[in-house]
């Protein structure tokens, strides 16, 4: 860590639910002179959509959703012809064509970003448009698939999204500080403050950006680095999905990114062999993440930051953290026998 003076945050790194190495550094909230803590909160930025795969895939193994149905059959509300076209598949693998107007109008008007809406109403203005492109054929990154994911999983669910994740993952794997938020994080009792570091007085500015509830899926869970590789161990190695869903889960869609469900799956070289992870980092206003699990061992590697962060230092550190936990440790040591 003494290589990367200039973190501020927090990191665990472990092995299956056993915690081997955790750390809290800088700030957490430098207005009230907060120091971080492990139990600082974070958001997680495009992580939530990994979570919202996660979540989806739950009501897969309940029998509610097909991931290959036209969309249509769950949200009769939606554009008929579109919505004959595109899957729940396509939506979770940016592969839909549905363009991200959502993220337009963000950029165009920063006061809609407070302004609260009802599920359908936000899918009909930013997420209707004319497709790009034929539903599987390309790639695009469109933060307005997971509005649509959204409305869908309420109206089957008959719950609010934020119900369905305490009820399917806060709840049975014991998170206590992960959940999900609506408008600007830091009224989240213990969530830390996104900034920018600066050369002037006083040497940061706040960098915050709200996420409505409509765009929680995009954008709105917030964790702990700890909840983090509890949650990526009971999802992608313990019983929360059956076998099934967890594989394709984990399945890449599109090889070109990596992209899988909400996350990636790829081979990295780790402590001089490939070794399949899934993994995936977020940011939203100052805030940074990088999660990585290597599925074979089930090591986990968690990062936060919330001081805008270089997301290429970030990655970086990930790694850095990775191959000390290969250099000291043979995670076969640990693993238990069958039946143990």
């Amino acid at each position: 860590m003494t290589d990367y003076y200039d973190f501020n945050g927090t990191v665990a790194v472990g092995l299956g639910a056993e915690v081997w190495y955790t750390n809290a550094l800088g700030s957490a909230n430098p207005q009230t002179n907060t120091p971080m803590a492990l139990t600082t909160r974070f958001e997680t930025g495009s992580v939530s959509k990994w979570v919202a795969a996660m979540v989806v895939m739950k009501l897969v193994d309940m029998g509610k959703l097909a991931l290959d149905e036209p969309i249509i059959r769950y949200l009769p509300a939606y554009r008929a012809d579109t919505g004959a076209q595109l899957t729940l598949r396509h939506l979770m693998s940016h592969t839909s064509g549905v363009p991200n107007q959502v993220l337009e109008a963000r950029k165009a008007d920063p006061a809609m970003r407070s302004q609260p809406l009802e599920q359908m109403e936000a899918v009909r203005r930013y997420a209707s448009g004319d497709l790009r492109f034929k539903p599987g054929t390309q790639w695009d990154y469109s933060h307005s698939n997971w509005l649509i994911v959204k409305a869908i999983v309420e109206q089957v669910s008959g719950q609010r999204y934020r119900e369905c994740v305490a009820a399917w993952l806060l709840e049975p794997l014991q998170l206590r500080n992960s959940g999900i938020f609506a408008g600007d994080s830091d009224q989240v009792a213990g969530m830390a403050l996104g900034y920018t570091p600066s050369a002037q007085t006083p040497p940061w500015t706040r960098n915050v950006s709200p996420v409505p509830d409509y765009m929680a899926m995009a954008g709105g869970f917030y964790s702990t680095a700890i909840d983090m590789m509890f949650l990526m161990n009971g999802v992608l190695g313990g019983s929360v999905l059956t076998p099934a869903s967890r594989a394709t889960l984990l399945r890449v869609q599109h090889q070109g990114e990596h992209y899988a469900l909400g996350g990636r799956t790829q081979l990295a070289g780790i402590a001089g062999q490939p070794r399949e992870c899934a993994w995936e980092d977020g940011s939203n206003g100052g805030f940074r993440l990088v999660a990585r699990r290597v599925l074979a061992d089930e090591v986990n590697v968690v990062v936060f930051s919330n001081s805008s962060y270089d997301h290429r230092k970030l990655g970086q550190l990930a790694s850095a953290l990775t191959e000390v936990a290969y250099a000291g440790f043979n995670p076969m040591r640990y693993r238990k026998a069958p039946g143990a």
